[in-house]
């Protein structure tokens, strides 16, 4: 268990992680967070590159799953409807929902991603739980708190993409 804020890998959002970009990292299985990751908190309607990044994921051979902090039913009406597994009251950073997807999917941690648009939740919670944590930037913050939870996580993105820079330029 690695407690860390920053993420293995950064994109600008979802719809730029690709499948080849997973696979060379040895990836097979892919959490997805839900909102503002795949739709804003406000709708549970994804914008027509979603629904196609979701169709060519889907082809792809990943498994796919969504591993959601929310509640309310929305984000289960969304999985049957575009066929994805879910696990809600995922209570990240704390592992439950992580260990549930681990059980149930009989997931090797090392061959499994975690993408969400938030380091306090989604990177830590992969980090600690063993596996590679990917962070994409949120759809929308717009509330006064996501706005003051973004403030907070930059200093942690920034040392990531110094980490990943270091990484990729092969002087570790």
């Amino acid at each position: 268990m690695s407690v860390s804020f920053l993420p293995d890998m950064i994109f600008p959002s979802l719809t730029d992680v690709t499948a080849g970009a997973l696979s060379a990292r040895g990836i097979t299985t892919l959490l997805l967070d839900f909102d503002n990751t795949i739709v804003p908190y406000t709708t549970s309607t994804p914008t027509p590159e979603m629904e196609r990044w979701l169709r060519a994921m889907q082809q792809s051979g990943l498994r796919l799953c969504v591993v959601s902090n929310s509640h309310k039913p929305r984000v289960k009406v969304f999985c049957e409807k575009y066929g994805l597994e879910c696990i809600t009251h995922a209570k990240k950073p704390f592992q439950r929902g992580l260990n549930e997807a681990k059980r149930r999917f009989s997931l090797d941690p090392a061959k499994t991603a975690l993408v969400g648009d938030q380091i306090f939740t989604d990177v830590l919670g992969a980090n600690c739980a063993g596996m590679q944590s990917i962070l994409v930037s949120a759809i929308n913050n717009h509330t006064i708190w996501l706005k003051l939870r973004h403030v907070a996580e930059l200093p942690f993105i920034a040392c990531g993409k110094r980490r990943i820079k270091y990484e990729k330029s092969g002087k570790i």
